[in-house]
């Protein structure tokens, strides 16, 4: 007998990789993920690295320094009522903002149920807990500033401790702020109902993510910058 010899796929049977490959030929939405929405998780990605260099950083100054570095204990400490408690600024600020993380999340589960109203105002919300968050901050530099601490230099120690102390909550603080003022827009956009006669994105190849999908991402915004103060948190005051 013989065999038939093995035949080629044909262009109306294409299976695997080759329509992978063909999809993305023909421009069409692979992943059906809208566009704006990719474009933030290659933001945040890309932020990522940047605040893990910052942190590697850190880490390797703290090692490998010879002067003595300073008590976290003692350096963030406030005195109230003539006790010095230490970390409780740093507690307060670290429950605004995981409390803000949680009225962020209602705001995107209210915006995806049509409810404009309530996720604005959950929004306006979320961002008033993070401008607290600022103001408490701006607390704790002055503070430190007061006791000699700056990026050049620090009286009581390594001075490394300035530099990498003002650069990285700096960084994070400047996060916090900017996502302030891109949560206010949004929520103010969303309660005059821009977002009501949103169409979908012509180049998603139908992709339809939703009136309100803008609170989504600006939720996976705000989601990162919590999760980066996690670590902030871990290395610089419980380290």
């Amino acid at each position: 007998m013989k065999t038939q010899p093995p035949q080629s796929p044909t262009l109306g049977k294409i299976n695997g990789w080759t329509s992978v490959v063909s999809d993305y030929a023909a421009d069409k939405a692979v992943f059906r993920v809208s566009a704006n929405k990719t474009m933030m998780w290659i933001f945040l990605l890309s932020d990522t690295f940047v605040f893990g260099c910052f942190l590697v950083g850190y880490m390797s100054v703290r090692m490998t320094t010879t002067d003595p570095w300073p008590l976290a204990s003692e350096v963030f400490a406030l005195t109230i009522a003539g006790h010095s408690i230490p970390l409780i600024l740093i507690a307060i600020m670290t429950f605004v903002l995981i409390t803000s993380s949680g009225t962020m999340a209602m705001a995107v589960n209210c915006g995806y149920q049509g409810k404009r109203y309530a996720a604005a105002l959950l929004m306006l919300t979320t961002a008033l807990l993070g401008l607290t968050f600022v103001g408490m901050q701006a607390f704790e530099w002055s503070k430190l500033i007061e006791e000699g601490v700056r990026p050049w230099g620090n009286e009581a120690g390594a001075s490394q401790f300035g530099a990498a102390f003002f650069m990285i909550t700096g960084f994070h603080g400047l996060h916090v702020s900017v996502g302030v003022i891109y949560l206010t827009v949004v929520a103010i956009r969303v309660a005059l109902g821009k977002y009501d006669r949103q169409q979908a994105d012509p180049h998603a190849a139908g992709v339809q993510g939703g009136r309100y999908e803008i609170v989504e991402i600006a939720g996976l915004y705000w989601h990162f910058v919590d999760l980066v103060w996690v670590f902030i948190f871990a290395f610089f005051y419980l380290w």
